[in-house]
C-alpha cells in the first residue's frame, strides 16, 4: 500500500518572519498567521519588501506548524505566508493536488496525536517529509479527491442554510417578543407607526393587551440535587443528570449525560417532567440565565442544583414562550444587571429569578409565537439532521478511501464503461 514517503514528492515552504514593524491595519499585502488560516481572514496587513516565493493564493495548502497543526485549503485573496504556517504542494505529476489535501488532515492528526506537548506542540517540516505515501495511480487520486470534495461542498451548502435560518430566526424572535401578533394573525405595526398599540412597561413598550409579571407568580421555580453532597446509605439509586454543560442557549447538549447516585426522595424531587424549563444559574456570562424546555429526551432524568427547573403554571405562561423571552436581549439584561459577578464569572439566585419581570401575551397569541417559533426550529433540525448524516458520511469514506481499505479501482472502471 505505501511506496515510499510524501517527502519525494512534496515542496515544503515554511513562512517567512516578517518584521512586526512592517504589520498595519491600513493598505499593504494580507499577512497569513497561524491565528488565521482556520477563518481565511487576515487580522493584519504588511508593508515593506517582500520575497514572491511566499506569496499564496486561494486553493493552496495551509498547515499551521504549532498547536493544532490545521490542515486547510486557504480561502482568502491573494497573501503573505507569515513564520509557523508552511505552504504543501506537489512537484511530482504522480501527485494530485486535491487528494494531497484530503491525504494530509488524516495523517497530521496522527502526528499531532503522538507529539509531545510542553506549551504548545510544533510539528516539524521532518515530520511532514517522512509521512509515507500512499501507491495509488493519479486516476485514483483524483476520483477520491472528487468524492470527498463534492461532500465537503454539500456540507458547506447545508452549513450556511442553518446560519441564514438563524439569522431569520433572530429576527422573527425580536419581532414577536416587541410586537406579537394580532387577532388577524399578523405582526402588529411597527410603535413608530401605531403608537396607540402599545403601552409602555418596565422594560420598554409592548402591546397593550400583555402583561408585565414576575416570573415566581406564575411557576415553581427550584435547584437540583448537589453533587457530592450528603445522603449517606440512602442513597442507592443511579439516574441521569443534567449539568450547566448540557444546558445550552435554546436547545440541549447531550453528547455527554453523566449519572449520579441518589436517594428514592430526592429521584422523585428533582425528577424533569415534561414542559419544564431548564435555566442555568450561572458561570460564564454566557451561561447565565441560558435555558430551553426540556422535552423528556431521557427517561427519569434529574438536574443539578446549578441548574434552576423552572415549572410554569401552563393557564398562564407556555414553558416555550418563557424560554424564548429567556433567551432574548431583555431576558439576557435582566440576568446580567441582576447577578452577582466576579472577575469573568456571575450568579443568579432564586430569589432573583422568582422576581424576573416576563411580559406575557394573552394565551392565544403565547401560542401563536410558540408554533411559527417551532416552524423554523423544525426547518433548522432537519439542515442540521442531514448536516450530521453528511458528516458521517465524509468521515467514513475518508477512513475507507484514504487507507486504501476500500479501493475505487472498480469504481473507476465502472465509469470508464458509462
Amino acid at each position: 500500500m505505501f511506496e515510499a514517503s510524501v517527502g519525494t514528492s512534496i515542496k515544503v515552504l515554511s513562512g517567512f518572519a516578517f518584521p512586526s514593524t512592517g504589520f498595519t491595519a491600513e493598505d499593504g499585502i494580507p499577512l497569513v498567521r497561524i491565528r488565521d488560516i482556520m477563518s481565511g481572514k487576515t487580522e493584519v496587513n504588511y508593508i515593506g519588501p517582500y520575497p514572491d516565493d511566499y506569496l499564496i493564493e486561494s486553493g493552496d495548502l495551509l498547515v499551521g506548524m504549532d498547536g493544532d497543526f490545521n490542515v486547510v485549503r486557504w480561502e482568502g485573496r491573494e497573501a503573505l505566508l507569515n513564520q509557523r504556517v508552511c505552504k504543501i504542494s506537489s512537484n511530482s505529476p504522480s501527485i494530485h493536488q486535491g487528494f494531497l489535501f484530503w491525504y494530509l488532515i488524516p495523517q497530521i492528526e496522527k502526528i499531532h496525536r503522538v507529539t509531545p506537548q510542553t506549551t504548545v506542540k510544533h510539528l516539524s517540516t521532518k515530520r511532514l517529509y517522512e509521512i509515507p505515501l500512499p501507491g495509488f495511480s493519479f486516476s485514483e487520486q483524483e476520483y477520491i479527491a472528487n468524492i470527498l470534495d463534492t461532500l465537503d461542498t454539500q456540507i458547506r451548502r447545508t452549513e450556511a442554510i442553518i446560519a441564514k435560518l438563524q439569522q431569520v430566526k433572530q429576527g422573527l424572535l425580536h419581532d414577536l417578543l416587541t410586537r406579537g401578533i394580532d387577532a388577524n394573525g399578523q405582526l402588529r405595526p411597527p410603535r413608530d407607526q401605531a403608537p396607540e398599540l402599545y403601552s409602555k412597561f418596565s422594560q420598554g413598550f409592548f402591546p397593550v393587551e400583555w402583561k408585565e409579571v414576575k416570573l415566581g407568580s406564575m411557576a415553581d421555580i427550584v435547584s437540583g440535587v448537589t453533587v457530592g453532597g450528603s445522603g449517606g446509605k440512602s442513597r442507592s439509586v443511579s439516574v441521569p443528570y443534567l449539568r450547566v454543560a448540557n444546558v445550552q442557549d435554546g436547545y440541549l447538549d447531550l453528547s455527554e449525560v453523566k449519572s449520579i447516585t441518589v436517594s428514592a426522595e430526592e429521584k422523585e424531587r428533582y425528577r424533569l417532567q415534561y414542559g419544564d424549563v431548564l435555566m442555568n444559574e450561572g458561570g460564564d456570562f454566557d451561561k447565565l440565565g441560558r435555558g430551553t424546555v426540556w422535552e423528556e429526551q431521557i427517561e427519569e432524568c434529574i438536574h443539578q442544583n446549578h441548574v434552576f427547573r423552572v415549572r410554569v403554571d401552563k393557564k398562564q405562561l407556555s414553558p416555550f414562550f418563557l424560554a424564548y423571552w429567556s433567551g432574548s436581549h431583555y431576558g439576557k439584561k435582566y440576568f446580567v444587571l441582576s447577578s452577582k459577578q466576579s472577575t469573568n464569572l456571575a450568579s443568579i439566585n432564586s430569589t432573583q429569578l422568582k422576581a424576573y419581570p416576563v411580559m406575557v401575551p394573552p394565551a392565544a397569541e403565547q401560542l401563536e409565537i410558540e408554533t411559527r417559533v417551532k416552524s423554523i426550529n423544525s426547518k433548522m433540525d432537519s439542515h442540521h439532521r442531514e448536516n450530521e448524516k453528511l458528516k458521517k458520511q465524509k468521515s467514513g469514506l475518508m477512513d475507507d478511501l484514504l487507507t486504501g481499505r476500500v479501493r475505487v479501482t472498480s469504481l473507476l472502471d465502472t465509469a470508464k464503461a458509462s
